[in-house]
């Protein structure tokens, strides 16, 4: 770094630059900055000489002007700014499900009413994912549009940004159906337990295997399930098994059938009897069994 008075001469290295179109717009872009003395790019060295007033701007302030064409330089980070977007794009979808599974853990009724209908849809996770990827690339273009690189030669110059920002924006809507939603759904589980009034002797379990599309919608169905007399717990198993225990004198698996929510997701008995013949184990077979799982 040289200094002239108030005037410095740095020399930034800049990585992408293929053309002489490279060298024009990065040196039309310092140009405009304030206190910019002069600018010459040297496309053979990866370079730009900057001459510019110290007291008016700062070395910090004109590499961001570079990075903002698309160019990296030193101390810039695109890659983790792409991270950091993707992680977003990927969670934004999401709130509405989380909403669903706090309201049903602290019991906001409302809210749960609210978001009811819409985990009730079999294709509304696959619209999130859409709307995740979709925000992705709609700020892909923004960028690249921004930046004056919106072309197949600017994707192919940028593709460490945008491939950071696609796999973190699907390795989050991975991480949600694989194994955030999968312990959630068990947080959300209540049941009503076993009362002073319970017949032990009546208890039964059965297991159901429900078609559901995702584990995001396990909370949905346990909180329906929750909802009938006479269940005392219910267990979510990935990907879409749920272990419930019952009295069998207030309720019965054709009750459990009959919900509602399993006229969209069917559901089928893999452990246990249809009614005509419950399975009713004693109290301690069925703890033993269940805090096996």
């Amino acid at each position: 770094m040289n200094h002239d008075g108030p005037f410095v001469s740095q020399v930034i290295t800049i990585n992408g630059m293929h053309c002489a179109e490279c060298k024009k717009s990065i040196e039309s872009k310092i140009r405009l900055c304030k206190g910019v003395k002069s600018v010459e790019v040297n496309l053979a060295e990866n370079s730009a000489l900057i001459v510019f007033d110290a007291e008016e701007t700062t070395l910090d302030v004109l590499r961001s002007e570079i990075t903002s064409l698309g160019y990296s330089v030193a101390g810039a980070d695109h890659e983790k700014s792409g991270a950091a977007r993707g992680i977003v794009y990927g969670l934004l979808p999401h709130t509405g499900c989380i909403a669903f599974i706090a309201a049903s853990v602290t019991g906001a009724t409302a809210a749960m009413n609210f978001l009811r209908p819409l985990l009730m849809n079999p294709y509304f996770f696959h619209l999130l994912v859409v709307i995740s990827l979709g925000a992705a690339t709609f700020s892909s273009i923004l960028y690249l549009r921004k930046n004056g690189i919106l072309s197949l030669s600017g994707m192919k110059r940028k593709w460490k940004y945008l491939s950071i920002m696609y796999s973190s924006t699907a390795g989050v809507n991975i991480l949600f159906f694989m194994i955030v939603f999968p312990l959630l759904a068990h947080a959300s589980i209540t049941g009503q337990g076993i009362g002073p009034n319970s017949d032990i002797q009546a208890l039964s379990s059965v297991r159901f295997s429900v078609d559901i599309p995702c584990p995001g919608h396990a909370p949905l169905v346990s909180e329906e399930l929750s909802s009938l007399p006479g269940v005392i717990a219910i267990q979510f198993g990935f990907p879409h098994y749920f272990d419930v225990v019952y009295d069998s004198t207030r309720t019965s698996t054709r009750e459990l059938l009959s919900l509602e929510v399993f006229k969209v997701y069917e559901a089928t008995v893999v452990d246990g009897l249809q009614d005509g013949g419950d399975t009713q184990e004693s109290d301690e077979d069925i703890m033993e069994s269940w805090y096996s799982n």
